[in-house]
């Protein structure tokens, strides 16, 4: 018995100390327009370009946002998202472009107003339409290298969401990849979902989140005690019994987490560290990198960019700087 309990320990201490950085990372961002200006109060065009110009990034996650889009039933406005893709595109920037009704950034779900008063039918049938339209738009964009269908569709602990439809999630993938032969990607919790559901969908590229300290209500701030071992281990199974091309971090947690009912542009330098210390941005990178992911896309870049210009705090905007 003592000898089956210190393998446990030696095996639990390998796990946890284990190292599968890969020697060639890419780095990326996540950018969205709406946090930028209708949260953070940015000049979101001055946030976008800082991040390429000043970061200069090579990748980045973009989204086709429903509501901004079909504000009104087929009445399309493209300016502004036509407008990150060519900017990037100058930049020889690579983009993966999420399309759907759950995409990143609360409340999730994104849909137009006009749709409230539409059937489940009617609103499925909508948004393949919009759909359809988004990647005949832009899928002979050279950057555009990676289309991304909903975002984690399969988590139902957070966001403003109805239940998922899983026909209509498989319908938006067909449909993308009747259009287009670039890969798919779906995402999926990291912490939250042992991804199965989301390999089993028709798609190439499995994305997950990667999260380390988190606040909710009823236990406060929150450490999650994985060790980067858990997810090397997890994205070699996903990979080898569901085929899956490759597994990226589509969202790494690198700015701080809301507390309660503030946004981040209402929180105090003290509230904001208790969950994203400068330590705490460079363990998150340290902990991605011994996962062994060799495509990691950074949560926060809007975030860091407010930090820098509002309170006058460039610790996480030098610091990233450093990855590209």
């Amino acid at each position: 018995m003592m000898i089956i309990i210190l393998l446990i320990i030696i095996l639990t201490a390998v796990l946890f100390i284990a190292d599968f950085s890969q020697k060639k990372i890419s780095w990326g961002v996540t950018f969205s327009q709406q946090y930028a200006k209708d949260e953070l109060g940015l000049d979101w065009k001055k946030t976008y370009l800082a991040i390429l110009d000043d970061l200069k990034i090579d990748h980045i996650r973009l989204s086709a946002y429903w509501n901004y889009n079909e504000p009104l039933p087929k009445e399309y406005n493209f300016a502004d998202l036509d407008w990150q893709i060519n900017e990037a595109s100058q930049r020889k920037v690579k983009i993966i472009l999420a399309v759907g009704q759950k995409l990143p950034r609360w409340p999730e779900c994104h849909y137009p107003k006009w749709t409230i008063n539409l059937d489940d039918s009617q609103k499925g049938e909508a948004l393949l339409q919009f759909i359809n339209l988004v990647v005949n738009r832009y899928k002979d964009q050279k950057n555009i290298t990676t289309w991304q269908v909903e975002n984690e569709p399969f988590l139902k602990l957070f966001g403003e969401c109805p239940p998922l439809d899983k026909n209509l999630l498989n319908r938006e993938i067909e449909l993308v990849k009747k259009l287009s032969d670039k890969p798919i990607m779906i995402t999926d919790s990291g912490e939250l979902s042992a991804w199965t559901a989301a390999a089993k969908t028709k798609t190439n590229i499995l994305g997950t989140t990667l999260y380390r300290v988190v606040y909710n209500k009823t236990f406060g701030y929150f450490r999650w005690p994985l060790p980067a071992s858990y997810y090397y281990i997890k994205s070699q199974i996903i990979k080898f019994f569901f085929k899956k091309e490759r597994v990226i971090v589509a969202e790494l947690q690198a700015e701080s987490w809301h507390k309660e009912n503030k946004n981040l542009s209402q929180m105090t330098l003290a509230e904001y560290f208790q969950s994203m210390s400068l330590n705490q941005f460079k363990s998150n990178i340290k902990f991605a990198q011994k996962a062994g992911f060799d495509e990691i896309y950074l949560w926060g870049a809007e975030w860091w960019y407010f930090m820098k210009e509002n309170k006058n705090y460039h610790g996480y905007w030098n610091e990233a700087k450093k990855l590209w």
